[in-house]
């Protein structure tokens, strides 16, 4: 499939378009990649959305760990290759074990979870496929994580979905070094 929204040269950016692009090179995620490449053709949209993402990613009250775990969840509920590309070896690094991460990735639910793992996951799985959460889970995540954390939680999930949904219709290329790959 060919790339709907690729890369824009830099002498074809407008002037909203490189100041975007620069708070994104000049912030944690150091590029221009993934999901900013096609938003870039909205520059105050992709503002936007990469401070709610950097919070979401890098702040949010469930910590990085529990936070790539669901953007995994999130990824493979919506078969999105560039953010499973992206945030598999980054999971792993910070802690999600490979037979977890390798689970996901086959639409398994992981046997070996950690209590605070397990919640999230089924946290995700139940928002993404029954388009809510059931009491018992619920008052799992909250009794982990507080209030704000739930909330941290679901933004995660909407923010990641909405990232899919824009590399998904934009066809967005995987990343050239992406060993880790969804299996169809």
């Amino acid at each position: 499939m060919t790339d709907r929204l690729g890369p824009i040269p830099h002498e074809d950016l407008s002037d909203a378009q490189r100041a975007a692009a620069h708070e994104i090179i000049d912030g944690p995620r150091g590029a221009v990649y993934g999901p900013f490449v096609p938003l870039l053709r909205s520059p105050e949209l992709m503002g936007h959305a990469q401070r709610m993402g950097e919070y979401l990613r890098y702040r949010s009250a469930i910590g990085v760990r529990l936070s790539e775990l669901a953007i995994l969840v999130t990824a493979r509920q919506w078969d999105q290759q560039v953010e499973w590309a992206i945030h598999a070896p980054i999971a792993l690094k910070v802690g999600i074990p490979a037979e977890v991460v390798v689970a996901i990735s086959e639409r398994r639910r992981p046997r070996e979870m950690l209590v605070d793992e397990a919640v999230v996951h089924d946290f995700c799985v139940e928002l993404h496929q029954n388009k809510s959460v059931s009491d018992a889970v619920y008052d799992e995540a909250l009794a982990l994580f507080g209030e704000q954390g739930v909330v941290d939680l679901m933004g995660i999930n909407g923010y990641y979905t909405f990232l899919a949904m824009v590399m998904n219709t934009a066809r967005t290329a995987l990343p050239e070094d992406g060993e880790w790959v969804l299996p169809e």
